[in-house]
């Protein structure tokens, strides 16, 4: 399993000013974590409640249709392109990037075992798509269109361009290289999906996009390109099993949603920063950025008091990021609590050869990158403590599906009783909706011709 431990922000280590008393805080919140832990399990079948996330360890059917669908689409296919912006993009490529072997589609297809090379379209620059596509050779991509409700126009705009180049390029046989992912009933695209005779996969109700990555928005992704999703489905139900205790003592989601509340509200530490120690586990960050933002950036709690909650997430990479942010972790704003990512054992173990042992740097000979990757991340954590600046530290024993659906789960379930600890709805997101519709508006969509006007004329006076 993966390991947490939280000494680094303990104020025995970085003092009182800065740290908290962590085993006493455990003692004070005993109860109320308890009664949050209860309530997110007893609530997690309750429509409307968006905590269905917490049974996808158990959905098999959608496990196994995704495996046939996988499987039948083997070997015709050189490229998968994913249509998706934000959770319908996040997870997946933060997954990938990790399970696949490093430069994944620059290697040739011996090398990946036939399996296809694998590219996610995540924005709407016109470069970056038109790019994109002058590249790819659409007769040979399967294109996975992601959004539940379907009305994204990002993702529309995407899936738009490339059917219009496919249809012209495949005509009436187009449809074979289109896979929609989008709610069961509703929605543009599950319209669409049935109108076309698309092949379609569901994204449950009550499961958020943020919260998505072990639906098929994920798990397809990862079928497509050969990573065993089987091996992500049981690293995935024994962490369940684990966060399901009550006990605050032995439940790691629950200790680092305390550690951060506090730190947040006591301790002024407005900044979450994820630090993985791993070129592959690069776009966690990126997915734990959208997950705690838009959960815990609230301005309203539960009560209807104005509070404008939620600590700010950062990204940083070790060790590359100890040359460009760690000077102003060290000794600028001590406003920030800084989450470590450690391996225990990479795949490849890489010998410093003994060379130049008459130079300044011939003591490195005979060791490995793994030994000076180790003391990087070893000497930052003491640095910070010397600083007093709080750090806690997640362990994964190897880079795998099993150990990857762990800390991701435990960051989402972290998530969850990090937002009732601050009394707010984690599953809304009226800040992103509201410029949604005023996107819709200024694109002309039907309905929305008076806040078109309106905007207009506020670009007019605020330019």
């Amino acid at each position: 399993m993966i390991k947490y431990d939280y000494r680094g922000v303990d104020s025995n280590i970085i003092g009182s000013e800065h740290g908290l008393n962590v085993q006493e805080e455990f003692n004070n919140y005993r109860d109320k974590i308890s009664q949050i832990i209860t309530d997110l399990y007893q609530h997690k079948d309750t429509p409307g409640q968006w905590l269905q996330w917490m049974n996808l360890a158990y959905t098999e059917e959608t496990v196994w249709y995704v495996k046939e669908y996988a499987s039948m689409v083997e070997g015709r296919f050189d490229n998968i392109l994913v249509l998706g912006i934000g959770g319908s993009a996040l997870g997946g490529l933060a997954m990938t990037e990790a399970l696949l072997k490093p430069y994944w589609n620059f290697l040739t297809e011996e090398q990946r075992e036939n399996y296809p090379r694998i590219f996610f379209l995540d924005n709407i620059d016109p470069d970056s798509v038109r790019g994109l596509l002058d590249v790819l050779d659409l007769k040979k991509t399967l294109v996975n269109v992601i959004t539940k409700s379907g009305s994204t126009v990002e993702t529309m705009a995407q899936y738009m361009i490339v059917k219009d180049l496919l249809e012209k390029e495949l005509g009436d046989d187009y449809r074979k290289n289109i896979v929609a992912t989008t709610d069961k009933q509703t929605g543009i695209l599950r319209q669409l999906a049935d109108q076309e005779g698309y092949k379609t996969f569901v994204i449950p109700d009550d499961v958020g996009g943020r919260f998505s990555v072990f639906t098929a928005v994920g798990l397809l992704p990862l079928a497509l390109v050969g990573i065993d999703i089987d091996e992500v489905i049981s690293g995935l139900k024994d962490i369940d099993a684990e966060l399901q205790n009550t006990d605050i003592n032995s439940n790691i989601a629950a200790q680092n949603a305390l550690i951060h509340y506090l730190s947040d509200t006591q301790k002024g530490k407005k900044i979450s920063v994820m630090m993985p120690y791993s070129s592959r586990l690069c776009y966690i960050p990126d997915w734990y950025i959208h997950l705690w933002a838009e959960s815990l950036g609230k301005c309203v709690d539960n009560d209807g008091n104005l509070i404008h909650s939620g600590q700010t997430p950062l990204k940083a990479i070790g060790a590359t990021d100890q040359y460009s942010q760690m000077q102003l972790y060290n000794e600028g704003p001590n406003d920030k609590i800084i989450n470590f990512i450690r391996v225990e054992e990479f795949d490849n173990n890489l010998e410093i050869p003994k060379i130049f042992e008459y130079t300044g740097i011939g003591y490195l000979g005979g060791k490995t990158v793994n030994n000076l990757l180790d003391a990087e991340a070893d000497s930052t954590r003491v640095t910070l403590s010397d600083n007093s600046r709080p750090t806690v530290l997640f362990t994964l024993p190897k880079i795998d599906g099993y150990h990857l659906a762990q800390l991701l789960y435990v960051l989402e379930m972290q998530t969850a009783i990090a937002g009732a600890l601050y009394n707010i709805n984690t599953f809304n997101q009226e800040g992103v909706e509201q410029a949604k519709n005023y996107t819709y508006a200024l694109m002309g969509r039907s309905g929305y011709e008076e806040s078109a006007s309106e905007i207009q004329e506020k670009l007019g006076v605020n330019v």
